[in-house]
């Protein structure tokens, strides 16, 4: 659906307006009921009337049997950084939740090993270039000087999609706070990059992966988003945000959404992404396989031992725990 270009109720908080973690209310759970939005409150909705709760004072929202929660809710609720479970009779089990699709760490564990040296970051940040530029050797060059050359080279596609689509251009430019002040062609990229953000993301979080711990970007909850996305850039989204612009539709958001769906599967890029992430924190699939549902325990020596094995002395009484 299209709709208009704003979600309906009050703007999302800015991040210095919400609620620290450790002043918040630590949970509320609701059952038989209707969780909706009013502002920047939820409303629970049931048979004995309606109660208010600020979203942002919700640390951990459990959602009980009967209960129905609307797309608006979760808006104002994701807004506000708070979680929401659902879970059995008066919370007890938890049934679902956002979760990855593996119960390892490893790949996890590899990104942050990765990341957090500088030789190693820079290898990986280089083999990002390298998918980039297949034909050229990346492997002396600085992060400035990959900068350099990634940056004439988006120029160089924007130009060579403009010229085939016929789309008059300029340059990127476009406000996050209003979607409808920009041109059409950078609203279509717009709308375009925002699904592929949505779609490495949803991947990285699959596979366990931390969206926050980035190579070439830094400093945001995304940044490794952002890395990922920016690989297919060239081949997907930009070349959707052209084609769309060309074809003026009446909704050119709606449009290019339509579009990249399309593009997505033809390319096949969600099997591209989940390879291509491994093979850049070095796992591949038989790793991970072998790496499920394992639990060690650290050891600044060895640097892991087993769990589920006793380690205390022979006089060590189970009772005083």
């Amino acid at each position: 659906m299209s709709g208009g270009n704003r979600v309906p109720g009050t703007p999302p908080p800015e991040l210095g307006e919400l609620v620290r973690a450790e002043d918040r209310m630590s949970f509320a759970y609701f059952e038989h009921c209707v969780i909706n939005r009013s502002d920047n409150a939820i409303t629970v909705i049931d048979g004995t009337g309606i109660v208010h709760v600020p979203a942002a004072a919700l640390g951990v929202l459990m959602l009980g049997p009967g209960t129905s929660v609307t797309h608006q809710a979760m808006t104002v609720i994701g807004d506000n950084g708070a979680t929401v479970i659902w879970v059995g009779e008066r919370g007890v089990r938890m049934y679902a939740f956002g979760k990855p699709l593996t119960h390892s760490s490893a790949l996890l564990q590899a990104q942050a090993r990765l990341v957090s040296n500088a030789r190693t970051r820079l290898a990986v940040a280089r083999a990002m270039y390298q998918m980039r530029f297949p034909d050229e050797d990346v492997s002396c060059l600085t992060m400035q000087q990959l900068r350099g050359r990634e940056g004439a080279r988006v120029r160089r596609v924007y130009r060579e999609c403009a010229k085939r689509t016929g789309v008059t251009w300029d340059k990127r430019t476009y406000d996050h706070a209003d979607f409808a002040a920009g041109s059409e062609i950078n609203k279509a990229l717009s709308a375009a990059h925002t699904c592929l953000y949505g779609l490495a993301h949803s991947v990285i979080v699959a596979l366990g992966c931390s969206p926050g711990l980035g190579f070439v970007h830094v400093g945001h909850e995304r940044s490794f988003v952002y890395d990922v996305a920016d690989l297919y850039k060239a081949e997907l989204s930009i070349p959707v945000a052209f084609e769309t612009a060309a074809a003026e539709p009446d909704d050119i958001g709606s449009a290019t959404r339509h579009r990249m769906r399309d593009a997505v599967y033809d390319l096949s890029i969600m099997k591209r992404m989940t390879r291509d992430i491994r093979g850049l924190l070095g796992r591949s699939d038989a790793d991970d396989d072998a790496d499920a549902d394992h639990v060690g325990l650290w050891d600044e020596k060895t640097g892991e031992v087993a769990a589920g094995v006793s380690y205390g002395d022979d006089d060590f009484d189970d009772e005083e725990w």
